[in-house]
């Protein structure tokens, strides 16, 4: 699993536009700034529609404050799906939705959780990393995919006091 002074993987994930669906080359989306990368198991679920992505558009300010030029949720899903959840929870430019469709970023980073035996497949962990030009200065996963806890928005605000 990907730790704290590892590289961000050098993948690319999918989000949509104005335009229609972009590739966002992650190495170079974290390249030369300071990013919070957080992921979730899947769009559309209770705990990441209600709590854990809510929580980092209403922190998106406070971040910036602390030096955050970008915050970003990865879900193993299509763009489409990561466009229709941003818009059903009114996300805005706050938080861009990157969409990790075929696992790319999940493997790379040793993130994939097998939840086949409640009929959803393989995901990726919740977890929430905080990215200095391209290295992990801190990451936080879940031991329990249903709560979001150590990767909360205010977990990571408290983490980069």
């Amino acid at each position: 699993m990907i730790k704290v002074g590892d590289t961000i993987p050098d993948v690319t994930l999918k989000q949509m536009t104005a335009d229609g669906p972009a590739d966002v080359k992650l190495s170079e989306y974290c390249a030369d700034r300071k990013v919070v990368l957080f992921g979730v198991p899947g769009a559309f679920t209770p705990t990441c529609s209600e709590t854990h992505l809510p929580g980092y558009v209403q922190a998106q300010k406070e971040l910036a404050g602390k030096g955050v030029a970008a915050v970003a949720c990865v879900s193993v899903a299509d763009f489409f799906v990561m466009d229709a959840w941003g818009k059903s929870l009114h996300v805005g430019d706050s938080v861009d939705l990157l969409a990790d469709g075929n696992s790319e970023f999940t493997n790379a980073a040793g993130l994939a959780l097998d939840l086949s035996a409640h009929g959803l497949g393989i995901r990726c962990h919740r977890f929430a990393m905080v990215v200095d030009n391209g290295v992990v200065a801190s990451m936080a996963v879940e031991d329990n995919a249903s709560q979001a806890t150590v990767s909360s928005a205010e977990s990571v605000l408290e983490g980069l006091a």
